[in-house]
């Protein structure tokens, strides 16, 4: 089942389950998604986005409110970041599982393995491959130092 109907059938449960919470963050993805379909058909692609970018989306949009989380803390407005957390956890339902550490070290060993990279000038081909097969399990923020430290 791809994301986009996963979604769709979870936001019908919650309108069943009168989930209020997990409704209203289901429809900010939804409404996300749909966002990125009617630019995607503005340039001519029919279908929508693809599972891809949708999975970008949602790792977007848990950035995004962890980052809104730890204002709120530092504000003191806990009810707000509690409130940011549960959507965080909404968000990541969809999300395919984080990698660890170990296995972030071993995809990037893996990765540089095989564009047989050798200098920091090859660390987008690097991050590259990363991307196509990681997109939603790694933070690219975290692994960009890893990359450039394992090539210089």
């Amino acid at each position: 089942m791809e994301l986009r109907e996963k979604v769709s059938v979870s936001l019908k449960q919650a309108m069943k389950d009168k989930a209020a919470d997990r409704l209203s963050t289901l429809r900010l993805i939804n409404a996300a998604i749909k966002d990125k379909d009617i630019a995607a058909r503005a340039e001519g692609n029919e279908d929508g986005v693809p599972n891809a970018e949708v999975l970008a989306i949602l790792s977007k949009m848990s950035k995004q409110r962890l980052e809104s989380a730890r204002a709120y803390e530092e504000g003191g407005r806990l009810d707000l970041a509690e409130r940011e957390k549960t959507e965080i956890e909404v968000i990541e339902e969809f999300l395919p599982r984080q990698l660890s550490e170990a296995e972030t070290e071993k995809a990037v060993a893996e990765a540089v393995a095989e564009v047989g990279a050798d200098s920091i000038r090859d660390m987008g081909k690097v991050m590259a491959i990363l991307k196509s097969k990681y997109t939603g399990q790694i933070d690219f923020g975290a692994v960009g130092p890893k990359v450039k430290a394992r090539l210089s």
